[in-house]
């Protein structure tokens, strides 16, 4: 697995050949499309105000990151944690409710009601992205796929790459997690493994997943890594994160920015 540090070049997966491009975001545009995405993390446990992303588009890419002043997450009610984030769902129960997504601790109530939103929503087919990251020992990224929660118990996840940067060496490696997540899902199980892979997160790679009824097999620059059985086959919205953790600074690494750049995003049937 190599990288490859130039947005023009983009091979295609010879896993694409003989299905249909559905769903193709190339971030050419000056703006991220509002139909499609919503620039904030998880808002309605806080606001949209606090949960806004810094981010920027250029050269066909979009770029997440952690500017040393950035606010935290929750700071009030949550472990210390920075993150920017965008995500192509969106949506809550009333204030003073549970009814919502990804809540981040037994018993979170909304805070912010959130109109539905469903940018592009897949419940199947070969999904890619490649991005590249700046990460350090304290920081992560991932691209991971929920439920819309429209049914309290479609809140399965789809963990197609999470990578933190305690696990990247200069060999080069890094840990890339995979699997699922059940949450409020009773019908899937919890099956997830973090498996180190020779590659350099600082370079582009492709990262996708074979979503079928019967399973999801992930890859890493079209090498197979894993499977896992009996995926949720309902729909699931698009969340693409990078993450800081400050309570892990060592007292020199305040000044780092934590950046997570995607190229594309394409869906195939």
């Amino acid at each position: 697995m190599t990288g490859n540090s130039s947005t023009g070049n983009r091979p295609a997966s010879r896993r694409t050949d003989g299905r249909t491009l559905v769903f193709a975001e190339e971030f050419d545009g000056p703006e991220l499309d509002p139909g499609i995405w919503l620039p904030h993390y998880l808002p309605a446990w806080s606001s949209r105000s606090e949960t806004a992303a810094t981010y920027s588009i250029s050269d066909s890419c979009l770029r997440l990151s952690i500017p040393v002043h950035q606010r935290r997450w929750l700071a009030d009610s949550h472990a210390p944690l920075r993150v920017s984030g965008v995500q192509s769902g969106n949506g809550s129960g009333p204030v003073g409710g549970t009814a919502g997504q990804q809540p981040p601790y037994e018993g979170a109530v909304v805070h912010e009601a959130q109109p539905e939103f469903a940018g592009w929503t897949p419940s199947g087919g070969y999904l890619e992205m490649r991005m590249r990251a700046t990460i350090s020992p304290r920081s992560m990224f991932a691209w991971w796929m929920v439920g819309l929660e429209d049914i309290p118990a479609r809140s399965g996840e789809i963990c197609v790459a999470e990578i933190f940067g305690d696990t990247v060496t200069s060999q080069p490696s890094a840990a890339v997690g995979t699997g699922l997540h059940p949450f409020r899902d009773p019908d899937l199980l919890d099956d997830f493994v973090a498996q180190p892979l020779p590659i350099d997160v600082t370079q582009f790679h492709t990262y996708a997943v074979d979503w079928t009824p019967e399973s999801v097999s992930f890859f890493v620059d079209d090498e197979f890594i894993r499977r896992c059985p009996d995926p949720p086959t309902y729909p699931m919205q698009m969340m693409l994160a990078v993450f800081d953790f400050p309570d892990r600074s060592n007292g020199q690494d305040d000044h780092l920015v934590p950046e997570l750049i995607v190229d594309h995003l394409r869906g195939y049937v």
